[in-house]
């Protein structure tokens, strides 16, 4: 159950996020918008640029994972200074998260998870209430944190860049006319 609950999660958002960084690269190549420019942009001044989000919303990915069960996730790179670094950022997540044996994240959903933040707050919870109230959280916060800066940049992002991978349920013939 905590395995279908997030890995899959994790791989959908994560190749949701690849898509919209292209979308975002391209749009920005024709729209004189650089690199660079969405490397450091943010929503608010005291919030984390694009390149942490990326960075973080792997980082989760790995995290949540390891917590659970699963071995051997890779050390992703500091934060990335280029669409490149975002890309194999988020490929080397994939990569790992594709490993990930069901059975190591399945073992035990009342199993003790804890953690301590660089902040020094320390937490303690059951497997179940780690991926409910912290794991896919803090995933998902990062994940909407990029696409809201792609989107405050200007990039055609809408709904369907967001949840790209529904479109394998569509049902046939239900979508609108374009």
């Amino acid at each position: 159950m905590l395995y279908a609950m997030t890995i899959p999660a994790y791989v959908n958002g994560l190749t949701a996020l690849s898509g919209q960084l292209d979308k975002a690269l391209a749009w920005g190549a024709d729209n004189n918008v650089g690199e660079l420019q969405f490397v450091a942009a943010r929503l608010a001044p005291d919030m984390f640029p694009l390149a942490s989000q990326v960075h973080f919303t792997c980082a989760q990915a790995l995290q949540g994972a390891t917590r659970l069960g699963a071995p051997g996730a890779p050390q992703i790179s500091e934060d990335a200074d280029d669409f490149a670094g975002f890309q194999a950022q988020i490929a080397g997540t994939l990569g790992w998260l594709d490993s990930v044996d069901a059975a190591a994240i399945d073992s035990d959903p009342d199993r003790p998870v804890d953690f301590t933040l660089p902040n020094g707050m320390a937490f303690d919870m059951t497997a179940t209430t780690y991926v409910r109230d912290w794991a896919q959280p803090q995933f998902y916060f990062h994940l909407v944190a990029a696409y809201a800066i792609m989107r405050h940049m200007g990039v055609p992002l809408g709904k369907p860049d967001y949840v790209s991978y529904m479109m394998a349920y569509l049902r046939p013939g239900t979508a609108p006319a374009a």
